[in-house]
């Protein structure tokens, strides 16, 4: 969608200009998963699928929500004085919770919004952060509308707040930072124990990066994400014992060999992920710094490998994907991104191979789930921004 779409779009449903146009894309993990709420590394870009959003002020205390996306719903109506969560408010609770977290932090929202969105990441847990991506328009736009320049970490943990504290999601700061922070052609290397990070750039070359999306309907408050969440806390306490630590990511191979006979088969496979995965972040950023695209391949096919059989969050659908995509022509590597269970994975291919491995790797998709998969060849792109009247 271009800007003038934008501005047309809100024009129709409010009969008025809007005072901001805003883009925030999605994101992929290119390596690095599970690893974030475990003080680790993760190595995500931001993608050229998002959401759009227009935005003007009201003169009272109305807040009126419209999503392209759901026309039939038409527009949904709050206001600034009821913040509150509400299961019945949908999408909009993204937008309160942030509006909530403004004021919790001390800036002044006085004013009411005419808020319209359209988005084209897939709905319904595709690992692709469309949540996070709502989450950092909606803290853009309010910006810009009231004219606050937030701290970059400031405005990310007002969209971690509103996932965790919020909605009661116990996901990590990755998603956030990442949409927040995103480069043009570059990835980013995150400690998320520190917040260190490092801008890496990704040359694809003559390759493609595919999204494939399993369309597995996945509800990830109500899925084994927290699940994960608490046995990675129960095994860092096995550790704790005799070792000053914070999270499984300070855990070394030497220290896993002298804690393995503690910990039962359950929990050293949480561990053994956690270990392997950090190291395959590091040994990516090696492989693209040194303009080496097939070992970037090979790392995240075995992060996969280890996401299936030691994290156990893969699932038939996305394992049925990146296997298909394995054996496909052109193809330098493939793994599921996002919290799993269903939602998306990624494969670096060759551009002129991309039509033949959507064909063929949908085909056996369907065959062996019962239902089609969908592709998308994405760009990575800048992190949230202000739209122009030309964009």
């Amino acid at each position: 969608m271009n800007s003038q779409e934008l501005k047309m779009n809100f024009k129709e449903v409010y009969q008025a200009d809007p005072d901001v146009l805003y883009f925030s894309p999605g994101r992929v993990n290119l390596l690095g998963e599970h690893t974030d709420y475990n003080g680790g590394y993760v190595f995500p870009c931001a993608i050229s699928l998002g959401t759009w959003g227009a935005i003007r002020k009201r003169d009272d205390r109305q807040l009126k929500f419209f999503s392209g996306n759901f026309k039939k719903e038409g527009i949904i109506t709050g206001d600034l004085d009821h913040l509150e969560y509400n299961p019945e408010a949908k999408w909009t609770n993204y937008a309160k919770g942030i509006i909530h977290y403004f004021e919790q932090n001390g800036y002044k929202i006085d004013a009411g919004m005419d808020i319209y969105i359209w988005g084209n990441l897939p709905q319904g847990g595709s690992g692709l952060s469309s949540s996070a991506s709502i989450e950092m328009l909606f803290c853009g736009m309010i910006e810009e509308l009231f004219g606050y320049k937030l701290d970059d970490l400031k405005a990310i943990k007002m969209g971690v707040d509103t996932e965790n504290k919020y909605l009661g999601l116990n996901s990590g700061i990755l998603d956030q930072f990442i949409i927040r922070k995103g480069k043009k052609d570059h990835a980013i290397l995150l400690n998320t124990a520190d917040l260190n990070y490092e801008y890496v750039p990704v040359d694809l070359g003559d390759n493609a990066l595919v999204i494939m999306n399993t369309n597995k309907p996945r509800a990830l408050v109500d899925s084994k994400y927290n699940e994960r969440v608490k046995e990675c806390n129960e095994a860092l306490t096995v550790f704790q014992k005799d070792m000053k630590i914070n999270s499984l990511s300070e855990v070394t191979e030497a220290d896993l060999i002298k804690h393995m006979s503690e910990l039962d088969s359950r929990h050293l496979q949480r561990v053994r992920h956690i270990v392997f995965e950090n190291q395959c972040c590091l040994l990516g950023k090696e492989a693209l710094d040194n303009d080496n695209l097939q070992e970037f391949g090979r790392i995240q096919n075995a992060s996969h490998v280890s996401l299936q059989y030691d994290y156990e969050v893969s699932g038939v659908e996305l394992d049925t994907l990146v296997h298909a995509a394995w054996k496909q022509p052109g193809v330098l590597g493939a793994r599921m991104c996002g919290a799993g269970f269903g939602g998306s994975g990624i494969a670096l291919i060759s551009k002129d191979k991309v039509n033949e491995f959507e064909k063929n790797v949908g085909k056996i998709y369907e065959e062996k789930i019962g239902y089609a998969s969908r592709f998308y060849t994405v760009e990575i792109v800048d992190g949230a921004h202000r739209l122009r009247e030309e964009d």
